[in-house]
Order: structure tokens, then sequence, then C-alpha cells
């Protein structure tokens, strides 16, 4: 039986195996790497400090995603595939490595946040 997710340890290991998927990936592995060269180093703090704050509602974000994936549309134009996509991987990756309540939680949280993403910027261009 897998763990939940309890921990920043975990979220951790979530992300950087999530963005191990992402970054060869041809459906949206290119947002990463052709569209903006992401620099790991930072953004993965970053990432860390997300979705910690959407599980744990720990506060340690500040941000806001909506406004850098606006740019992002605007460099090179995201489709409904390309959120699907993102979310088949998160979900994958969750799957191969929790299971619980919190693993659900975070697979629900990720949905909606992909969804309003595809609303506010897909659906608002």
């Amino acid at each position: 039986m897998k763990k939940d997710i309890t921990t920043k340890k975990d979220i951790k290991l979530l992300v950087d195996s999530f963005y191990d998927k992402v970054r060869p990936d041809p459906v949206i592995g290119h947002f990463f790497s052709r569209v903006v060269a992401v620099d790991w180093e930072k953004h993965l703090p970053v990432m860390y400090s997300f979705w910690e704050n959407v599980l744990f509602h720990k506060g340690s974000y500040s941000g806001n995603p909506m406004v850098q994936h606006q740019a992002l549309h605007q460099k090179n134009k995201m489709t409904t595939e390309h959120f699907k996509r993102w979310l088949h991987l998160f979900n994958e990756t969750v799957n191969d490595l929790f299971e619980g309540d919190n693993a659900e939680i975070i697979k629900q949280r990720a949905l909606s946040i992909a969804t309003v993403m595809q609303i506010k910027i897909i659906h608002a261009s």
C-alpha cells in the first residue's frame, strides 16, 4: 500500500516526479523549454510552496499563476488538449506515488485549477 501525501517532502517528491514527466512530454514539454526557458532552480521551490498551500493551506506561496499562464498563452496559444495532458500527467504522477484522502484532494484541486485556467485563458481570449 502506498502512503498518502502528508508532508512537504511528499509534495517535493510529487512535484519533482511530475516535472520529470512534463519536461520530455511531446504535448506540453515545449512550454517549459522552447516557449519559456524555465529556471528550474527557481521554479521548483515555487511549485513546492504552491502545492503545499493548495493541499495544506500553509500560506507559504505568494504569486499569481493566472497572470503568468496568460502571458504564456500570449507567446504560444494553449489549448484544451494541453490542459488535459497536464492534468493526465499530474494525476498519473499522484497515482504512481501516493494513495489516500490527500492524494484524492490534490487531484481534485488540480482539476479545479486546470478548469478555471481554461475558462479564463482559452475561453476568454
